[in-house]
C-alpha cells in the first residue's frame, strides 16, 4: 500500500530544527571545547545510576581513542543531520 506524503507542519519543522541545533551544539562542544565536553561526560556517568556504567567509564579511560571515535561518528552525524534538515525544510516549502 502506498502512502501519500503530506507537507509537515511548521511546528514539526521548528521542533525538528531545534533538536538539530542541540545535536550541532554538542558537536561544537566536542570539537572546540573538548576538555569541557570530556569532563561533562565523565561527571554525568559517575553521577547517574545507569546500567553498564563501568563499561562506559572504561571506554573513557583511553581518552585519545575515545576522542577519535567520537569525532569520527560526529562527522557522520553532522552530515546526516544537515541532510535531514534540508529534506524537512524542502518538504515544508513544497
Amino acid at each position: 500500500m502506498f502512502f501519500a506524503l503530506q507537507r509537515p507542519t511548521l511546528t514539526f519543522v521548528i521542533v525538528f530544527l531545534t533538536f538539530s541545533l542541540l545535536f550541532l551544539s554538542n558537536t561544537f562542544k566536542l570539537w572546540f571545547k573538548t576538555d569541557q565536553y570530556y569532563e561533562e561526560m565523565r561527571d554525568s556517568l559517575t553521577r547517574m545510576p545507569i546500567p553498564f556504567r563501568s563499561l562506559f567509564l572504561a571506554r573513557l579511560d583511553d581518552r585519545e581513542r575515545w576522542l577519535a571515535r567520537q569525532k569520527a561518528f560526529s562527522l557522520i552525524g553532522v552530515a546526516a543531520v544537515l541532510f535531514a534538515d534540508v529534506m524537512v525544510v524542502m518538504a515544508w516549502l513544497n
